[in-house]
């Protein structure tokens, strides 16, 4: 089990998340501070340095070879982008109190989010899924979240704050996380053997911009004190919310797997890959949609959340799937 949360990335970075949140919450000046250097503004280089990494890796061969299951392809972002945006929505009308009302932003701007790509490609190789179709969806959704994420947070975003213009906002996401894309798979004929033989050491300079991206989100939090008021159980309610959530949508893409007669590998692609979230887009998006920054730690707060416990029960099913099969 360790090596399989080990593979997932679920390890030291996990560890490391809860540990920047520690030193955001007993420094945090050093975070929000400007001179001699914004820590910030280095992240910023370093979210543009992620995505263009990331379209190095792509091979634009197998998106082409990927394009004709539609049927699965619909399914996974019609889970990803209006499955969990409902799910909220419906339950917002239950949801009383300045404090709480900001958590449900949070848990709603992750349901917002597009899939992540790596954890959703790992789990449905461990439990023998359809590969090609999990590496087409997760990197297809990666890029509609540039648009469609900032659509459904501009329906509460742009009546709360008169900064939010949605045609900014995927401009702004367009630069910093579409235009690397699209720059580095343009140099994938010629760089993308150099990616995939660096891919480990690309991942950890991911995983480090996305805890300096955590760390200085948290230390505004905790500047201005938002965290005031929130206890730990208030922290467990969520999280049990969060497994919630997951295991929901997860039930009802199986739902509508088996209603479409999928084969076992493209219903396991469709389950993996329609229930996960990125964390990389939601921290990066995070500090172009929201612009009181103030608030951005306590938003994160649901996302960190459901990809830690993502990652817990994907592993545990993946595992028992590959096991049935296995036995088969």
């Amino acid at each position: 089990m360790t090596n399989l949360l080990a593979r997932a990335g679920f390890d030291w970075f996990l560890l490391a998340l809860i540990g920047v949140i520690v030193l955001a919450s007993q420094w945090p000046e050093v975070g929000v501070q400007e001179e001699p250097v914004s820590l910030s503004e280095i992240a910023g280089y370093g979210v543009t340095l992620i995505f263009f990494f990331y379209g190095l890796r792509l091979n634009p061969r197998k998106l082409r070879e990927g394009l004709g299951n539609w049927r699965l392809h619909l399914v996974v972002h019609l889970a990803t982008f209006v499955i969990f945006p409902l799910l909220l929505l419906a339950v917002k009308p239950l949801i009383s109190g300045e404090r709480n009302q900001l958590l449900w932003l949070g848990a709603f701007y992750l349901a917002a989010l597009p899939s992540t790509v790596s954890s959703s490609v790992v789990m449905v190789s461990i439990a023998g899924g359809n590969m090609l179709a999990a590496i087409f969806n997760a990197s297809i959704s990666s890029l509609l979240g540039v648009f469609i994420t900032p659509l459904w947070m501009g329906l509460f975003l742009a009546t709360s704050s008169g900064d939010y213009d949605i045609s900014v906002i995927i401009a702004k996401l367009m630069l910093q996380v579409l235009a690397p894309v699209l720059l580095g798979l343009l140099l994938n004929k010629r760089l993308g053997t150099f990616a995939e033989k660096y891919r480990k050491q690309m991942r950890y300079f991911d995983q480090v911009v996305i805890l300096l991206i955590v760390y200085t989100s948290f230390c505004e939090s905790f500047a201005l004190n938002m965290f005031e008021g929130y206890s730990s159980g208030d922290i467990l309610k969520l999280a049990g919310l969060m497994v919630g959530l997951f295991f929901l949508v997860y039930l009802i893409i199986y739902g509508i797997s088996r209603l479409l007669n999928f084969n076992r590998e493209d219903r396991i692609a469709a389950l993996f890959c329609g229930s996960k979230k990125s964390l990389v887009q939601g921290t990066v998006m995070s500090k172009v949609l929201f612009p009181d920054a103030t608030i951005i730690g306590v938003v994160l707060l649901p996302i960190m959340l459901y990809h830690a416990l993502q990652l817990i029960a994907a592993s545990i099913i993946a595992q028992a799937m590959a096991r049935k099969a296995g036995g088969e």
